[in-house]
This record gives C-alpha cells, sequence and structure tokens, in this order.
C-alpha cells in the first residue's frame, strides 16, 4: 500500500526512570498537552541528526562483561522551562549495568520467551527464535517473533521504559517491567523492535530502536529512543505525528543509520513478516566471550542456539558422557534443552518454534520412578489456606546416575531446576528429583533464583525433610541400604578374626577385611553398586563401607594418640605435653 503523505514529525523520546507521571513510564517530556486520543504526548526535539560527539565513547570491548568499562563525563545541566518539575535522568551505562543482573544469557533468553507466553491471553499461538544476518555486516542478529495482541505506540514506549509494566493479572509471568531491557541488552548492544496492534479498533505499527551503540558513538548523556508509529486502520499507512518535519525526518534518519536496515521500505517491509498483529525483535551486535568469539553458537546444531563457553569439547568417559546425556547438564548449553523444561504444563495452542523446529516440551516427573507426592503447607498470611503438591522420585537411571535436586516453577516458569538441598559428600539423596511450584514465593529479577525470604528458608527446610523422608523408604529400591539398618548393625560390619580382640585390631586388618568384601563381588565395583558382605547381612554401598572404615580408622587413632599420652605423661611427668 502506498502511504499517504507524511504531515508531522514524532520526536525522539527520552527514557525516563519516573513512574508516578501520570502519562505513563518513559513517556516524552509533559508539557500537560496530550491529545484526547490517548497518543503520546510530546516530547523534547532533538537534533536532525545525532552526529559523532568529539569526545565519544566508542566499543571498545564486543565483550559484554567489559562493554561497561569507560568513564563518564561532564554532563551539560539540561534546560527546565518555568513551571517544570526536573526530573531523573538515566545515563546510557545504566543498560549495562542493568543488564549484568543477568548472568546467564539463556536466562535473559528465557525472559522474552516469557514475553510471548504471555500474550497467550491475547491469542499468540507461537513464538520464534531464530538467525538471521544482517545484510549490511553481514553479522548474525537474533530474532524474537510473536503473533500476540502486539503494542500500540503507548505500550511501546512503556516497553523501552524503565520499571513499567502493564501486566497485572496473576497469571502472567513477566511484572516487574525490566526483563525486556535487561535481556536484549544482555544479548547484544542493539535492538531493534516492530510492532502491529489493534486498540479500540485503530490499527497500528510502531518502531522502537534501543541502541548501546548510538548512545556511546554519540556521547549521550541520557538513553534517547527513536521511535516512529504509523496509522494503518485505512487503506492507507499513515505516520502517526506530534511534532515538527524535522523531528520525524531526525528521528528516521537515526534508526536507518543505526539499525540493521538501509531503507524505510526494509522497515516496512519486517511488518508483512509480522501479519496483522504480533511483535518481532531483532538483537544485533551480539556479544563476544572473551576469546573474541560470538557468546552464542549457531554452527554447532542448525536446529538448536548454544552457549559455546557451557559446551563440554574434548574426549569424555562414558560416565562422563551419561552425565552429559541428561537433561540437568545439556540445559547449560543448549537453548532446545533448556526450553523444553522452561515450562511446567503442556501448552495448549501455543508453540516455541526454535530454527524452524518446534520444540517438544520435557516433563521430568515422566522420566522418575518410585514416585510419590507430598504436600506442604506454608505459613502465610492470607485468608485461603495455600497447599503445594511436590512430586518426588528417583530417575530412570539411578543409581548410576547422582543427579539430585527440585525443579522449583513460580507461575508455570522454571526459576531453579535441579536445587540440591543435601549436603554436598553424601550418598543421601543421590538420584532424588522433585517438582512443584512455588507461588508463594517471589523470584529474583532475573529469574533465576529466589527472594531469601523466611518463607524460601522454611521451605527449603522442609524439602530436606521430604528427601531424608523419601530415602529411608525407598533407597532400597535402587540398591541402598537404609540408613537406619546400617546403624543396628554399625558395631557388626567388620568381625575380626577368631582370637583377635576390637582392642588388638589393627588398621590394616580393617583394610583387608574391607577389600575381601569388595572383591567378593568385583574389584571395579562402582560406588552406586551393592556390596554383599561375608556374613550375608544386609547389602552394603561401597560409600557406606567407606564410611564406617573411616569411622574405625579415627576410632583407632583417637586410641592410639590417648594410650600415647597417658603414656608420656607417666614417663615424663615433668614435661608439659604441647
Amino acid at each position: 500500500m502506498a502511504p499517504k503523505r507524511e504531515k508531522e514529525a514524532i520526536p525522539v523520546v527520552e527514557l525516563d526512570s519516573d513512574d508516578d507521571n501520570g502519562a505513563g513510564v518513559g513517556a516524552p517530556n509533559q508539557n500537560n498537552n496530550a491529545s484526547s486520543t490517548g497518543a503520546p504526548p510530546q516530547a523534547t526535539s532533538q537534533p536532525q541528526q545525532q552526529p559523532l560527539a568529539p569526545n565519544c565513547q566508542t566499543l571498545d570491548s564486543r565483550s559484554f562483561w567489559k562493554a561497561g568499562d569507560y568513564a563518564v563525563g561532564p554532563t551539560a545541566r539540561p534546560y527546565i522551562s518555568q513551571g517544570q518539575l526536573e526530573h531523573a535522568r538515566v545515563h546510557p551505562k545504566f543498560l549495562h549495568s542493568n543488564a549484568t543482573s543477568h548472568k546467564w544469557a539463556f536466562g535473559a533468553i528465557a525472559e522474552l520467551l516469557d514475553n510471548a507466553v504471555d500474550e497467550v491471553q491475547n491469542g499468540a499461538t507461537f513464538v520464534r527464535v531464530d538467525k538471521i544476518d544482517v545484510v549490511k555486516d553481514n553479522s548474525p542478529a537474533l530474532l524474537f517473533q510473536d503473533d500476540g495482541g502486539g503494542m500500540d505506540p503507548e505500550g511501546m514506549r512503556k516497553c523501552m521504559s524503565l520499571g513499567y509494566s502493564t501486566k497485572k493479572a496473576n497469571t502472567t509471568i513477566g511484572q516487574y517491567g525490566n526483563g525486556f531491557k535487561t535481556s536484549t541488552m544482555r544479548l547484544g548492544a542493539d535492538v531493534i523492535v516492530f510492532s502491529r496492534a489493534i486498540r479500540a479498533g485503530k490499527a497500528t505499527q510502531s518502531v522502537g530502536l534501543l541502541s548501546y551503540t548510538f548512545l556511546r558513538r554519540t556521547g549521550q548523556d541520557d538513553v534517547i529512543v527513536p521511535m516512529i508509529d504509523f496509522d494503518i486502520s485505512g487503506n492507507w499507512v499513515e505516520p502517526i505525528t506530534y511534532g515538527s518535519q524535522d523531528d520525524w525526518t531526525s528521528n528516521l534518519k537515526t534508526i536507518l543509520e543505526w539499525s540493521p536496515f538501509a531503507s524505510k521500505e526494509d522497515l516496512m517491509l519486517q511488518f508483512e513478516e509480522i501479519g496483522a498483529h504480533g511483535t518481532r525483535i531483532v538483537i544485533y551486535n551480539l556479544w563476544l566471550n572473551d576469546e573474541g568469539i560470538y557468546e552464542l553458537s549457531f554452527d554447532d546444531d542448525d536446529e538448536d542456539i548454544r552457549l559455546r563457553d557451557e559446551a563440554a569439547g574434548g574426549k569424555s568417559t562414558k560416565i562422563q558422557q551419561k552425565i552429559q546425556s541428561h537433561i540437568s547438564y545439556r540445559m547449560r548449553y543448549s537453548l532446545r534443552a533448556y526450553a523444553s523444561i522452561l515450562y511446567l504444563r503442556t501448552f495448549t495452542n501455543f508453540k516455541i518454534v526454535l530454527r524452524g523446529k518446534p520444540i517438544q516440551q520435557y516433563h521430568i516427573k515422566d522420566d522418575l520412578k518410585y514416585l510419590e507426592v507430598k504436600t506442604y503447607r506454608p505459613q502465610i498470611t492470607t485468608l485461603n489456606e495455600v497447599i503445594v503438591e511436590t512430586t518426588i522420585g528417583f530417575i530412570k537411571e539411578a543409581p548410576d546416575l547422582g543427579v539430585t535436586g527440585f525443579n522449583l516453577y513460580h507461575k508455570n516458569r522454571l526459576i531453579r531446576p535441579f536445587w540440591k538441598v543435601t549436603a554436598d559428600g553424601s550418598s543421601k539423596g543421590n538420584g532424588v528429583v522433585g517438582i512443584l511450584e512455588a507461588n508463594f514465593i517471589e523470584p529474583a529479577h532475573d529469574k533465576q533464583d529466589f527472594e531469601r525470604s523466611s518463607l524460601f528458608f522454611r521451605l527449603e527446610t522442609r524439602l530436606k525433610q521430604m528427601v531424608n523422608e523419601y530415602w529411608k523408604t525407598n533407597c532400597h529400591f535402587v540398591g541402598y541400604q537404609p540408613i537406619g539398618a546400617r546403624n543396628l548393625q554399625k558395631d557388626q560390619t567388620f568381625k575380626p578374626s577368631v582370637g583377635v580382640t576390637p582392642k588388638d585390631m589393627h588398621l590394616d586388618q580393617t583394610m583387608a577385611g574391607l577389600s575381601a568384601n569388595v572383591l567378593q563381588n568385583d574389584s571395579r565395583t562402582k560406588s552406586s553398586e551393592v556390596v554383599m558382605s561375608a556374613d550375608n547381612r544386609e547389602p552394603m554401598s561401597v560409600d557406606e563401607i567407606c564410611e564406617e572404615n573411616i569411622q574405625l580408622f579415627m576410632r583407632y587413632h583417637f586410641n592410639f594418640i590417648f594410650d600415647k599420652i597417658v603414656w608420656n605423661s607417666f614417663v615424663y611427668p615433668r614435661y608439659e605435653l604441647l
């Protein structure tokens, strides 16, 4: 469709962090002259072109963790018109420091998937994640696209603003209004967003550019987000304008200069990819690792996106191969594996399409054996009692694979995978895995952990009790001996030879007895396998035998040292022993 004559221009929007303003966070500077039609209020005009400042800051490092290492120079005090309140500004460096809340790149990707999943209530049926090539420099870019309700001009400005969220429903995952900024800036230096929406019978399409490269290269001391909007309700595409022609031209030129798209026609083609409604996000200038290689790997698997620094390399033993094939390990470096367990319940009319292939959701409990369901009633101050069901069982590979831990979800979203609550170095709990949805505690801002509240610590205590209770009644099913039964036989595990009293038994005799028990089955018996004692008592694992042997070793040395001290004090009573 041929566009109508462009009338006026929409100005560059200054990103504001003040959410007490009636027009919404991130809205342009207020002059109390907003249109009655709900259009975004007027903003301060910017120069037509953003030339490179004499003291501009270039991106000296394409590594994310080094991109914020630059000095902030003096900033000019902005002009405040009479009767207007001065407001806090956001320096571009904050975009980087804010994104460091995501230690893990897949956590940032999960935030963008959450936004698409939240659009299911607005009719979304898919989210597409893929790699595209930037024509300007032939570099890779990361694409996210959904067919949800999209964003109108006001929604686009709220999306680009800090701390403003329109998600108020209890079912939505997003709630802080910060996920889009932190996630996109964690994955790449720049992002451009296209969105189409229909609100109150009016169809619009909007473009917004959040570019760390632009802000640094032009020496900006405030976060500036160029945006343009169009009304597509009729047969023609008409620009929605709020300022002068120069403002609109400046916005368009800035977007074309600093985005992957070289012409206005290229921008318009992106909306054709969206369809009637939805959102298309392109993250480009992707971050590199410390070796100067892209952090995300698109070449290892054509149907996956991988974290280069997390994937295992080189030759592996059979045991290592078993561990590396388990979902608890693969999710560290494979986006397909991580996304398969990211949501607890199966989608009915929605799918995540990764590089052209839908992701098959994986339910951890389907691969557990000897399942039990335990309940927990957290002590919270609500009128309605909260009952949390926890599914617990052994992984199907137990006892050969020592994967353990609870998978904690919040509002259907995985927050903490395979959380180990048992003590390190103990065989108790090996292979025990649990799943629960903990909506009564709040996740951290990066949604990779929970806030350390009293509710969280009480939950941790209850999960430890669950493991102990489950282990006592089920560990024998996978070859372990219950701890209670072991303690009853503790003093009879190793019987000395005839005529030898426990007092006369030496450490080497104890080790010989242990070796005989082990060799009776297999000298190469693994720690998870069961060893029968010589007198056919209850089976014990090698771990348990070693633990008892250490206790005998300590008992022997204690008696030896004690006898030596007594003897020395008798022979040399005049000297003080150290």
